[in-house]
């Protein structure tokens, strides 16, 4: 089994497009294919490169990824977030990494890989945005946040 890639929850759970919650509950059901509890963390191996989710014949369907997403992820800066920090002495995190469903707040981010910058004075963007930057799906975006002052 060394030839496997693993990866943890919170990846597992981003891969699926659910929550981590969610994940865990299925992980304590059996349900995630493979994987391995190590300690504390869970080892959930890839196939195809997809954590695979085992069906069951009661209830609803489940409603995760199948297959690996596409989406591309979007930085946008919050004005609103930075004028209140000026204006209040906070520090919030003003950058916003949209990721297909999920938004995430951060003070820096650091992409790994090609991506552009947009900008679209007549049209908005994600968000109501004029400037974004796009990275495509495969591209690891690492975010950071710092404590408060």
């Amino acid at each position: 089994m060394s030839d496997k890639t693993y990866i943890g929850t919170t990846e597992a759970a981003q891969y699926l497009g659910i929550s981590t919650v969610r994940l865990r509950i299925l992980l304590q059901q059996g349900r995630v294919k493979g994987a391995q509890k190590q300690g504390r963390n869970w080892k959930i191996p890839l196939f195809n490169g997809m954590p695979v989710i085992e069906e069951r014949r009661k209830g609803p369907n489940g409603s995760w990824y199948k297959g690996r997403r596409q989406v591309e992820t979007c930085i946008l800066v919050n004005r609103q977030i930075m004028g209140k920090n000026a204006k209040e002495n906070l520090n919030e995190p003003p950058i916003v990494v949209k990721q297909g469903k999920q938004h995430h707040n951060c003070h820096e981010i650091e992409i790994n890989g090609p991506c552009r910058v947009v900008y679209s004075p007549h049209e908005t963007g994600p968000g109501g945005a004029r400037l974004w930057i796009e990275a495509a799906a495969e591209v690891p975006v690492i975010r950071k946040i710092f404590n408060s002052y």
